[in-house]
């Protein structure tokens, strides 16, 4: 059995913690000695996989502060162990994702490319304060699921004694190797003649949050002639001095908004620190996230893919499925948070013989089938861009994609605090005890077809519309998200589930009354 202090590193599938000091309060757990472990755990759970010894390891870090010197850790430790690093340096978790499955045209231009396995220095979350890090463990042709990371850290807890010959570190310029592959993705669809770029006359605007999303600026959109003289926060700073590096965030959406806009540019692309995610900003200055964001990919894929799956997680908006369903002739099917859960039953679907080709988190996590289902937030920005310089072309904004998607008149998000050292068990009893509640309530019906937590129909006439509530996947917390398509509708919703909170003593409900 794996005691607390490597338990309390597991994110899901992930490894996080506490890298460094410098908040009253929280203690290191995350030291060098685990991560060098953690090193050798990968290698000993590879050789298991694929009875293959030596292998390569490439190993890539966004910008926090604790990644150069885990970088390092990682290198002693995999080399000791008789096997080759790649070493990536400054890169995207997606970029660092490919070259564990290139493809042939891929590997015929760079034949060394190719890794057995990959680990990623990041932390996941938005929320995340700067001395916090992680790893994100990669290998192809599967997923790493929870199951693996628990064996990876049984043998990172058991350590290696064994005697090796040493292995090596090449230095991999994989930003440079990545942006090649997705220029020529907008060269195959804007093909040009004449010595124009496919790009030129359009001004784009990147927010790349202090992280590590630079490098489809220069190497990327302006190589390919687009404007990007006015992009910001492109000094990779793991400090993240201007605003949380994430396109969930309301204040950072609203930092690129306003440079949209003051600037006259066609387009804002704001990328998360690891640029696994992205969110969009129209030549109007409307932030384009979440539900919006989640119908603008499926008007491509569904342009491109008639009548295909669009999978979804558990918070996605009623007039998103109409989106889907009745505007757009798509399948929608609504499934769990959490962008490893959309990815997995997208793949599910495309195996039992249902076509899929997107699986999409409100959080901005998006995952094309033609790009292997990676979480690829440069991917999802070069398709936009692409479909911008054609839209361009009929004078068109990139909000025309979804100019028919039915909006709620009211929208808000609670995230009520578990008071409990039992997260899940209190999250479940809670969930039981509304589930009962909702049958005394006229007009308040059980969304049937539903994987996560509860999900209930408001259909009264001064309501309509919804709620839906679950246990967080990493925090102790319930988040509660309610929607209505008339005014008023949400304050009747929230009044009734203040009667039923009431009574529940580990959840802290307060914020309901604060609103």
């Amino acid at each position: 059995m794996l005691g607390a202090e490597w338990t309390q590193l597991q994110n899901g599938a992930e490894i996080r913690g506490v890298a460094s000091d410098g908040i009253i309060g929280e203690k290191v757990n995350l030291t060098s000695e685990k991560v060098s472990a953690l090193g050798k755990g990968f290698v000993r759970w590879l050789w298991e996989l694929r009875g293959k010894h030596p292998l390569r390891i490439a190993v890539g870090m966004d910008c926090r502060l604790t990644g150069p010197k885990f970088m390092e850790d990682l290198e002693q430790s995999i080399t000791e162990m008789g096997c080759d690093v790649m070493n990536c340096d400054l890169t995207s978790t997606p970029s660092l994702q490919m070259i564990t499955k290139p493809s042939l045209e891929t590997l015929e231009k760079w034949p060394d490319l190719q890794a057995d396995g990959a680990i990623m220095i990041t932390a996941t979350g938005t929320h995340l304060s700067f001395n916090v890090n992680g790893l994100k463990f990669f290998t192809g042709g599967r997923d790493i699921v929870q199951e693996d990371l628990v064996q990876i850290m049984e043998f990172a807890a058991e350590g290696y004694s064994g005697k090796e010959t040493p292995g090596t570190v090449h230095i991999t310029n994989l930003p440079a190797i990545y942006s090649a592959e997705l220029r020529k993705i907008v060269y195959e669809a804007l093909p040009c003649q004449d010595g124009h770029k496919p790009l030129e006359g359009l001004k784009i605007i990147v927010d790349a949050g202090n992280g590590s999303g630079t490098f489809f600026v220069y190497r990327v959109l302006r190589h390919l002639g687009a404007d990007v003289s006015d992009s910001q926060f492109l000094n990779p700073d793991g400090r993240f001095p201007n605003h949380v590096s994430s396109p969930d965030d309301y204040e950072a959406m609203r930092s690129l908004s306003s440079a949209v806009t003051s600037k006259k540019a066609d387009l804002g692309i704001m990328f998360d620190s690891d640029v696994d995610r992205v969110g969009i900003v129209d030549s109007d200055g409307r932030c384009i996230t979440r539900n919006e964001l989640v119908a603008m990919a499926t008007a491509m894929v569904l342009e491109e893919h008639p009548g295909t799956t669009i999978v979804t997680d558990s918070i996605t908006s009623t007039g998103l499925g109409i989106f889907i369903t009745e505007v757009m002739g798509g399948k929608h099917h609504r499934y769990q948070r959490g962008y490893r859960n959309v990815i997995a039953e997208a793949k599910r679907l495309n195996a039992s013989g249902e076509p899929c080709w997107l699986a999409i988190e409100t959080s901005g996590h998006a995952a094309f089938k033609e790009n292997s289902f990676s979480d690829d937030g440069a991917y999802f920005a070069t398709k936009i861009v692409i479909k911008l310089a054609q839209l361009k072309q009929q004078n068109k904004s990139i909000s025309t994609l979804i100019e028919k998607l039915p909006l709620p008149q009211e929208s808000i998000e609670y995230r009520l605090d578990i008071m409990d050292s039992d997260f899940s068990r209190v999250a479940n009893e809670t969930i039981v005890a509304l589930r009962q509640f909702v049958l005394q309530i006229p007009g308040w019906e059980e969304e049937t077809r539903n994987y996560e937590g509860l999900r209930i129909r408001c259909t009264n006439e001064y309501e309509k519309g919804w709620f839906h509530i679950r246990q967080s996947l990493h925090d102790p917390v319930m988040p509660l998200n309610i929607e209505s398509d008339i005014a008023g509708g949400t304050e009747s919703i929230v009044k009734k589930l203040k009667l039923f909170f009431r009574n529940i003593r580990n959840v802290d409900s307060t914020q309901l009354y604060n609103n």
